[in-house]
């Protein structure tokens, strides 16, 4: 039951209490030379308490609920705002090695472009010798990190920012050749391409 319910009905009988105490009051103290019947006398107190006390009484209670429901109800506080994502710290090698992942994944994306041939298939193997190479480039980072290198001008810095060099013109390399291979698909025509190719892979473990 809510709190303007409650406080109503609590207006309603202490209202309808104290009337009727009133009038009943008044009505044995005053002599009347023709006394009325009880039960009349009961039913007239209990309407003039019901009317003059007990409406009254709900009036001014549900007044005072709604005050109480006010005062109780809980304050809505402001959501409170998510700290910010840490922000990473600037790592010069994550970079290199994205870098070196993109040309990589931009090698394999041209391979498949080229049509199906033995060539391909040539040109399908280097590609995945550059993958393997970017395992180099990831362990040459690490390296990098674990030294606490922050300077660009240390040599394990620049052997990256070498690799990450070489992975670029390699990759302009194979758009060439694939370029070639659309016209002359053919092994024979695509041979010396590929060779030259296969000797410009980097070559980070060596």
């Amino acid at each position: 039951m809510g709190v303007v319910v409650r406080s109503a009905l609590w207006g309603l009988g202490t209202g309808s209490l104290l009337m009727g105490a009133l009038v009943t009051l008044i009505e044995l103290t005053s002599k009347s030379d023709s006394p009325s019947s009880g039960v009349i006398t009961v039913l007239a107190i209990l309407i003039f308490a019901v009317t003059f006390g007990g409406i009254p009484g709900v009036v001014i209670g549900t007044g005072v609920g709604f005050i109480r429901r006010s005062i109780q109800r809980p304050r809505l506080h402001p959501r409170p705002m998510h700290p910010p994502l840490p922000q990473q710290p600037y790592d010069m090698w994550s970079e290199l090695v994205e870098r070196c992942a993109e040309s990589t994944r931009r090698v394999a994306a041209a391979v498949q472009t080229v049509p199906r041939s033995a060539a391909k298939d040539w040109l399908q193997r280097i590609s995945e010798q550059l993958t393997e190479e970017l395992d180099d480039v990831r362990g040459i980072a690490q390296l990098g990190r674990a030294l606490g290198a922050v300077d660009q001008q240390h040599p394990v810095y620049q052997r990256l920012l070498k690799a990450a060099h070489d992975f670029r013109q390699f990759e302009n390399e194979v758009g060439r050749v694939a370029l070639q291979m659309f016209d002359h698909p053919e092994l024979d025509e695509a041979r010396t391409h590929l060779e030259v190719l296969e000797k410009q892979l980097p070559q980070l473990s060596t």
